[in-house]
């Protein structure tokens, strides 16, 4: 064995649920006001993994596939005449956020903040090319 051999790089932990939630919160604050205005009292949860209920829900049979989803009652479809209704949330799912991180190498900010926009935008109906505008401008 050589004298210069030197062990393997040692890795800190993984960020936790903790830290994918305040990259979330910093990524919803740095949002567009037009978009903002729409996400107010939006709720952020962050989970390890989504739940077999929600993913039978979605007819997604592999975990590792959903990095977040919006619950919610959807703007167009809501009333001055309801009734108490279920606060709205964005799930972020952070072991299939890590793993994405990992296979494509993308700053981890930005994979969050990616997640999170495309759970508001396609809840309020933007097409692909509208949420790729709309990340332009938060860059």
């Amino acid at each position: 064995m050589s004298a210069s051999y030197s062990p393997p790089p040692s890795f800190g932990t993984p960020p936790g649920t903790d830290d994918i939630a305040e990259l979330a919160e910093r990524a919803l604050s740095a949002i567009p006001t037009r978009l903002a205005m729409h996400v107010r009292g939006v709720g952020i949860a962050v989970e390890d993994m989504p739940d077999d209920e929600t993913l039978d829900e979605l007819g997604i049979e592999n975990a590792w596939e959903l990095t977040g989803l919006y619950r919610g009652t959807p703007l167009t479809q809501r009333s001055v005449e309801d009734v108490a209704r279920q606060p709205d949330l964005i799930f972020l799912y952070r072991e299939p956020i890590l793993l994405e991180w990992i296979e494509t190498g993308e700053d981890l900010y930005r994979l969050v903040r990616n997640v999170l926009v495309h759970e508001i935008a396609h809840h309020f109906g933007f097409s692909d090319e509208d949420i790729s505008l709309l990340e332009s401008e938060m860059d």
